[in-house]
């Protein structure tokens, strides 16, 4: 019941297709993108002010 086969990963994609049309998609692709960007962007930076933190608590 988890994999997913090639019947139901192109059932999928055809109901995207109608419903987002084939305008929309390469701009919901480059937002989703720009989104995942950003958010490994903040967990990086957000890493070193962790052991930034711990590291002031040990001393």
């Amino acid at each position: 019941m988890g994999k997913l086969g090639l019947t139901e990963i192109l059932v999928i994609v055809a109901i995207i297709l109608l419903l987002f049309g084939g305008k929309k998609i390469p701009e919901l692709m480059k937002g989703l993108g720009s989104g995942i960007k950003e958010f490994k962007n903040a967990a990086k930076d957000d890493q070193p002010a962790a052991s930034k933190k711990e590291e002031d608590t040990k001393a």
